[in-house]
């Protein structure tokens, strides 16, 4: 008897051991579970079967599909909507009006894994998770996840269907991709984690997807059933891993995604969402995860040739489903479920047990005390300057040297350069050329063909190749093209100069280069926006130093993990004011000075330039060089410097005994 005894008590350890604080408990845990109950006893059996839904609806929809949304919500009482396109506006109007229908407040959801830009215009985009999962500080990416946590909150947003944690070990991947941490399976769970927290502690839920594993297939799921056909051991010790990483780490749900896993289904092409085996078995069981469970979105593909009328729905609730995304068929699969409620196949444990855990992440949401999305300053908040900093800091720490020839980068000697760069791919180089500029004069090299190209190219010494391709969103395409691969190792091979090639897309556009050898120095940008041009210009003249490492193999020279690290030159770099302290706003006082000393003539033109902290984060140019002068001032122009010495040597001295309240400003002299 007590050798039984020992064994149980052993069995509920190993089960303890293994499962989740609940992840949807607050603090004030006994006033939500009072809410949570109530609100419970209070419903209809229609109103809970209502609850384990969460509709698809888009701001930029017609008014008569949202009213559908709306009678939705009104009839059938759904838990929950998932927007999709549109704009920020628009969609807090819908918002509120979806919530002023419904008895019991919406959960509202997004895919916002790189912001609300994601789906929604004139919103932030933030880098994509590939580009984060350079970064070797993870709190530069938990910070990206509160960001984006602030904005989707202020849109009256409760869930983020982020981070995705799909290690991603196929190069070929049609829809993963650069939405992967990369191929490291301790990076993407690590990432995951500082993502999810970031997330969390702006009051938006977490969700990791794609569970069980979508990153080692070339199948999109939105279009057939993608196959994963690995061993019970390799899924263990590589695609679940982050998960059991994240889980412990306090995850709030779970994305069920539509595959065909043999080794963990037995029933032939029955997709993961529909598998009790892998949900309630692997997930919830084996995982000990007690946090929501959604499906990924039922309108897909990948799962919806496994029934129609509700029977989809119905199956993926019976795997151990909460929340069933974007179903095909409201009232149908509502009929499913009640009809199996009343013959036994669906207890009230077990119903009960789904619907007050999405009553449980409602009230940590908040809830249970709703308010109204405010319109006003709705713009302004989700496109302020902290998000440029965010962004700043992220590409900064992301962007990856694979290889520094010669010590090139970043350049020293600028006054032996002869500087020319040609630009490859078919998206917008502008701010790359322009910052290139403003360190030493850089000259675009265009031809129509190689040889052209080459002639032109005779008189510089260096060679800076930039190959753009669009920064719209991940899956666009990425590919040197044919020509601009053959024009690459052409220019290689002319050693009259040196070469650097920086490629501002996915690093996996470095697989087909054959070799590497005759190029100096190799950058990964991972990304085409104006910061990441903007930085990578600075890199390269040694204004900032290079820190990221790749998070995937790309190529045979440059395996995971490679990264050449480089100090900067002590060179001024460029940001905005609110990174070194200043205020945008009150440096616009400037420009007021300046016209004022301009308009009373007290001279023709000024330039401007201040910079802190190594930062130049003001510079302009004010009218002419001369009163009788046809060109502008820019920032370009040169000057003759004399009598300088009051203004670099005696008012900085006398600025920091101020500073140090040794003398004040109204003191007069003895």
């Amino acid at each position: 008897m007590r050798f039984y005894s020992i064994i149980t008590f052993f069995f509920l350890c190993v089960l303890c051991a293994n499962a989740q604080r609940n992840p949807l408990v607050v603090e004030d845990s006994l006033a939500q579970q009072n809410w949570v109950d109530a609100k419970y006893d209070a419903m209809t059996m229609d109103e809970r079967l209502g609850q384990l839904f969460m509709v698809s609806v888009a701001s930029d929809q017609t008014n008569a599909s949202t009213d559908k949304i709306k009678t939705l919500i009104k009839e059938h009482h759904i838990g929950g909507v998932i927007f999709s396109t549109g704009g920020p506006v628009r969609q807090a109007k819908l918002t509120n009006s979806f919530q002023s229908a419904s008895k019991i407040p919406l959960m509202v959801g997004m895919d916002a894994e790189w912001g609300l830009a994601m789906r929604l215009d004139s919103t932030y985009a933030f880098p994509w998770n590939m580009t984060l999962g350079a970064i070797k500080d993870n709190a530069i990416v938990e910070k990206v996840g509160h960001q984006i946590g602030v904005h989707a909150k202020r849109l009256g947003v409760h869930i983020n269907f982020a981070p995705d944690i799909d290690i991603n070990t196929n190069p070929l991947n049609p829809i993963i991709g650069n939405r992967s941490f990369g191929e490291d399976r301790d990076n993407v769970a690590d990432k995951g984690i500082a993502y999810m927290k970031g997330l969390e502690s702006a009051g938006v839920l977490s969700s990791g997807k794609h569970f069980p594993g979508h990153g080692d297939t070339a199948t999109d799921s939105h279009y057939a059933l993608p196959l994963i056909d690995f061993s019970k051991d390799r899924l263990d010790s590589l695609e679940l891993y982050p998960y059991r990483k994240i889980i412990k780490a306090g995850l709030s749900s779970v994305m069920v995604a539509h595959l065909n896993v043999p080794s963990l289904e037995l029933k032939k092409e029955l997709p993961s969402s529909l598998s009790e085996q892998i949900i309630s078995g692997i997930l919830k069981e084996n995982m000990g995860f007690n946090g929501l469970v959604f499906t990924d979105a039922l309108n897909m593909k990948g799962v919806t040739n496994n029934g129609k009328d509700g029977d989809v729905e119905l199956a993926a609730f019976m795997a151990g489903n909460d929340m069933l995304l974007m179903p095909t068929e409201v009232a149908k699969a509502k009929e499913k479920l009640l009809n199996a409620y009343k013959k036994g196949r669906i207890t009230e444990k077990r119903l009960s047990n789904s619907v007050k855990k999405i009553l449980l992440a409602k009230y940590k949401v908040g809830l249970n005390n709703y308010k109204p999305i405010a319109i006003n300053n709705l713009y302004e908040d989700l496109n302020s300057f902290q998000s440029d900093l965010v962004y700043e800091n992220a590409i900064e720490n992301a962007i990856t040297v694979v290889k520094n020839k010669f010590y090139l980068l970043g350049i020293k000697k600028l006054e032996n350069k002869k500087i020319a760069y040609v630009k490859f791919g078919d998206d917008n180089s502008q701010p790359f050329i322009n910052e290139l500029n403003k360190y030493a004069k850089v000259t675009q090299v265009n031809g129509k063909d190689i040889a052209t190209i080459k002639n032109k190219l005779k008189d510089f010494n260096l060679v800076i190749i930039g190959h753009h391709k669009s920064n719209e969103s991940p899956w666009k395409p990425y590919k040197f093209s044919k020509k601009e691969l053959s024009w690459l190792e052409e220019l290689a091979k002319e050693r009259s100069s040196n070469l650097i090639l920086s490629v501002f897309a996915k690093p996996y556009a470095l697989l087909d280069i054959d070799s590497f050898e005759n190029i100096d120095g190799v950058i990964v940008s991972y990304q085409n926006s104006a910061i990441a041009q903007q930085k990578t210009a600075q890199l390269i003249f040694g204004a900032i130093d290079a820190k990221g490492v790749l998070p995937v193999s790309a190529h045979a020279d440059f395996q995971v993990k490679t990264g050449v690290q480089i100090s900067a030159l002590k060179r001024l770099g460029y940001s905005i004011p609110e990174r070194v302290g200043f205020s945008s706003k009150k440096l616009a006082v400037v420009d007021t000075l300046v016209k004022d000393g301009l308009d009373s003539l007290m001279y023709p033109g000024a330039q401007v330039l201040i910079a802190r902290r190594g930062k130049v984060i003001y510079n302009k140019g004010f009218g002419r060089p001369t009163y009788t002068s046809e060109e502008k001032v820019t920032p370009e122009h040169i000057y003759d410097l004399a009598s300088i010495t009051k203004i670099l040597a005696t008012l900085p001295v006398i600025m920091k005994m101020e500073e140090l309240g040794k003398i004040a400003l109204n003191d007069t002299f003895q």
